[in-house]
């Protein structure tokens, strides 16, 4: 250690998990200027000590698929996720940044934001001004005042409709449209922003049913856009293709990778012991097989635990996909219960579910739905309940007594799907899933679909499920999957494991007690928008960049966290055709 005779801060007594998946040890971690300078027996004095006796300390949890674009205006502490021990998050996916702004752009993406990411939309036009223009302006607000680290991709729709306005959402972009949204793609990086991020999936429609920009784009401004990442050092790039996964997701997944040369991320992938589900993911893992054979990279997002899924009316998302549904979630509140008091329409929204025979469809069947949460007295007596055996209890239709609920609640009400409970075997195919190399372990959507999943609590999750519970896996791969290994795949410098001289992103945590808490409903945004949240269990110190900013689920009000650049706080990752041309 040199000259050091002070540390700034010494965690002792812990059992040390480096994050590289080698075996655990005791030991002692000692931090200086915000770097591990001492790992082991460390005999130097320290400003502060954490006394870890009996906890694990290990890196900090990488979480590389959120959507905290917007909550940094109102909540630097990004939670929930640093009190379940995440220290870096990645944000700006599904082309859904929302930054850079133009003069007319920001009126049409907090509407579309709100709607494709569950976001209360009065929130988003509460929190903050939405008067920034570049990606250069949006970080110079938000830096020096988040508690975790954090770095965000520039998306393609906030990038069309900057350079299109209206037309955005019209028709193709011309050739020399293209050139501009590379032009504002390259000014993005050189400000900051992480890399690219697209969506295809028909699932994304803005509030008035309309597909959002990207999906209006030509093959040639895709894959355009896409090159551009390969100009620039450190670079990640993410797309969230068609839900089909047939030729030619495979082709355009592994063209987007080519183009970028780049690792191609894409969300999400899950195990929840459904009839056909392992069979089903293997399907969709061989887009990374056949984007091997072309010298391409694909990656996808795993979800590594269990989680709630929960539909309601008011927000709309998955019953706005079904069939002939859409135009009903472009009404407001009153007027959308007025028409499903309708017998002729509610006929009407039943038949046309009815026709719909996709993945969706077998979500949104509201008889096998749970009635989970309720904000009505009158829907009390039916909280916990499933809507098939309430409408058999008092001889009604079962879509009648799903809408009568759902209007006594303004629409509020929390149904969730019925998944099969968590069993051993279903943990251990979420191990072998998140241990594939095909796939990553993340896939929250934090800070998105505020009232629909609790998926921001993957890494207590896994952890409490897979490891805790079920010895599905062992700590030290648990902590390889949430760590190091997430941050390989974005090229995270000198951060996801625990190594003397990279930046001290800490978790101390009791493996014994560790996992999230019940999910509840919290009404704690702006203006009194709702969300789902979890505290967890077993969550002791958080630090991040040496500094404590998480005591026993006690924020410290510290803004340790760092703004991620592309290049500065990223290396470059590259695949495989790139690899060949590398010198040796």
């Amino acid at each position: 250690m040199g000259e050091l005779v002070m540390l700034d801060l010494k965690i002792t007594g812990g059992t040390i998990v480096d994050g590289t998946g080698a075996e655990r040890y005791r030991g002692d971690l000692g931090i200086h200027d915000g770097r591990i300078v001492a790992l082991g027996e460390v005999t130097e004095e320290a400003r502060e000590t954490i006394d870890a006796g009996g906890k694990v300390v290990a890196p900090g949890f990488v979480d590389v698929h959120t959507h905290y674009d917007a909550q940094v205006f109102w909540d630097p502490t990004l939670s929930p996720s640093c009190y379940h021990g995440i220290t870096t998050v990645v944000g700006g996916f599904c082309g859904f940044s929302i930054a850079p702004l133009s003069e007319e752009s920001g009126a049409y993406l907090m509407p579309m934001l709100a709607r494709v990411e569950g976001m209360p939309l009065e929130s988003l036009a509460a929190a903050t001004d939405w008067s920034w223009r570049s990606f250069e302006d949006y970080l110079g607000r938000i830096e020096g005042t988040l508690a975790i680290n954090a770095g965000f991709v520039a998306g393609h729709s906030a990038i069309r409709r900057y350079v299109m306005g209206p037309a955005a959402i019209e028709r193709e972009a011309t050739p020399e449209e293209i050139a501009a949204m590379q032009d504002l793609l390259r000014a993005c990086i050189r400000e900051g922003a992480l890399g690219f991020s697209s969506t295809l999936s028909v699932t994304h429609n803005d509030p008035d049913g309309i597909p959002v920009p990207s999906r209006h784009a030509s093959r040639e401004e895709v894959l355009a856009l896409y090159s551009v990442c390969s100009e620039f050092e450190g670079t990640i790039a993410e797309l969230l293709p068609s839900l089909e996964f047939d030729q030619e997701t495979y082709e355009i997944l592994t063209d987007a990778s080519l183009a970028a040369q780049r690792p191609v991320n894409w969300n999400a992938i899950g195990t929840g012991g459904r009839p056909g589900e392992q069979e089903a993911n293997e399907h969709k893992l061989k887009a990374t097989d056949y984007a091997r054979s072309k010298g391409a990279e694909v990656i996808a997002l795993a979800i590594p635990s269990g989680a709630t899924l929960r539909l309601n009316m008011a927000g709309g998302m998955v019953f706005d996909a079904l069939n002939g549904w859409a135009p009903l979630f472009r009404l407001p509140i009153p007027e959308r219960m007025a028409k499903m008091r309708e017998p002729q329409y509610r006929t009407y929204l039943r038949d046309m579910a009815a026709s719909d025979n996709g993945m969706l469809q077998r979500l949104a069947r509201w008889d096998n739905l749970r009635v989970a949460e309720v904000f009505s007295e009158a829907n009390k007596r039916y909280e916990g309940r499933i809507v098939r055996d309430i409408a058999e209890d008092e001889g009604r239709d079962p879509f009648d007594v799903f809408c009568d609920i759902a209007i006594a609640d303004e629409l509020k009400t929390s149904f969730m799907p019925q998944f099969p409970e968590d069993t051993a075997e279903i943990a251990r195919a979420r191990v072998e899933l998140i241990e594939d190399s095909r796939t990553v372990a993340g896939a929250s959507d934090a800070g998105a679909h505020l009232d629909m999943n609790d998926t921001f609590a993957f890494a207590t999750g896994l952890l409490g499920s897979a490891m805790r519970r079920f010895g599905a896996i062992s700590l030290e791969r648990a902590v390889y999957n949430l760590t190091d290994k997430p941050a390989r795949l974005f090229g995270l410098k000198e951060r996801g494991q625990l190594r003397e001289g990279w930046h001290a992103d800490v978790v101390v945590f009791d493996p014994e007690t560790i996992g999230p808490g019940e999910t509840y409903t919290r009404a704690d945004l702006p203006a009194g928008g709702m969300r789902l949240y979890s505290d967890p269990t077993g969550i002791h110190h958080v630090v991040v960049n040496g500094r404590e900013i998480i005591r026993d689920s006690q924020y410290l009000g510290t803004p340790a966290g760092q703004i991620l650049r592309p290049g500065v706080s990223t290396y470059t990752v590259s695949i495989p055709a790139a690899r060949e041309k590398e010198p040796a």
